[in-house]
């Protein structure tokens, strides 16, 4: 008896081994991971990074943002960092093999976590950001970090949050050959920086624009003031238009896009909320044809009126 029971504990032992060995192997290659980036020239000295239209997951590390960089006579100025540490410093790398000009300005468009988290990978000195962003930044930090290492788990080891010590203006901003308009809206979070390359063209609309990408609204004044502030920078003199999250683009479709989103969302809850609907009812809401290569959209849909829908029906019972 004894020896069958040996017999039978040794492959339950013998199993247990491999799982942990299994265990460190997964554990080593996700410390190993990588980000894959590749730096797109999309004018004279102007670098942009596509990330993916998805949504945060492990099989991405996060990586769902656009950056970018500018070359300067002075040095390069970096548009957002990334989701995390490790993205980063692979941008910082990225940036580096592509010019051998310092990094003189780190421009954090707001505080969401997917721009802002590889903070870390660049010189304090360098970073600058809106002062209401940073306050916001401070505010949310800690809880965007919670939910991130949930979303994406090891890609955020080591990544803490780090609010920019230094702040930006709106307004003309002089570095050599190159002058910089930055633009300060309000649409996507309150607190949103739009740089325009004015040498070349340039629009990084940070998450003012999302094209073929449905945008996220949690933390929007109001999308109807979204809206007005499209209409603004459809009137800049662009060349090219850098989204927050989707394709480059060289026309308006993405303002266009954006407007006929942002007017069908508004309309959608103006009316439910008007005809008694629930949330529940809402966000069951087909979502048009026309939008069909928006990606995400149901999945947006039911985030909106998560965090939108009270205060429309607020007003639809106020009459305000």
């Amino acid at each position: 008896m004894k020896r069958r029971l040996g017999s039978l504990l040794k492959p339950a032992g013998y199993l247990s081994a491999i799982t942990l060995l299994l265990l460190i192997a997964t554990a080593s290659a996700a410390n190993g991971r990588t980000y894959d980036l590749k730096a797109t020239q999309v004018a004279e000295g102007v670098w942009v990074v596509l990330g993916s239209t998805a949504n945060f997951s492990k099989s991405n590390g996060g990586n769902i943002v656009n950056t970018g960089f500018i070359e300067t006579d002075e040095g390069v100025v970096v548009i957002d960092t990334g989701p995390s540490k490790r993205y980063g410093e692979a941008f910082r790398a990225l940036i580096e093999q592509h010019t051998h000009q310092p990094i003189i300005k780190v421009l954090i468009t707001h505080h969401h976590p997917d721009h802002a988290f590889g903070n870390q990978a660049f010189d304090p000195q360098t970073l600058h950001m809106l002062e209401e962003s940073a306050q916001f930044l401070e505010r949310d930090g800690e809880a965007f970090s919670d939910n991130m290492y949930r979303m994406i788990g090891d890609w955020m080891r080591g990544t803490e949050v780090v609010i920019p010590e230094h702040r930006v203006q709106p307004g003309e901003l002089r570095l050599g050959d190159r002058t910089l308009r930055l633009i300060a809206m309000r649409g996507h979070t309150g607190a949103d920086l739009v740089v325009l390359d004015e040498t070349t063209g340039v629009l990084f609309a940070s998450d003012m624009v999302f094209f073929n990408r449905a945008l996220t609204t949690p933390q929007t004044p109001g999308l109807l003031e979204w809206h007005a502030e499209i209409q603004q920078l459809s009137e800049l003199p662009f060349s090219i238009v850098v989204p927050g999250h989707g394709p480059v683009i060289d026309d308006s479709s993405a303002f266009l896009q954006m407007a006929d989103y942002l007017t069908w969302l508004d309309e959608v809850m103006t009316s439910s909320a008007a005809r008694g609907l629930s949330a529940a009812e809402v966000i069951d809401t087909a979502i048009p044809d026309r939008f069909s290569k928006v990606e995400g959209a149901s999945y947006e849909l039911v985030r909106s009126v998560s965090h939108l829908y009270a205060d429309y029906e607020s007003r639809a019972l106020t009459g305000s």
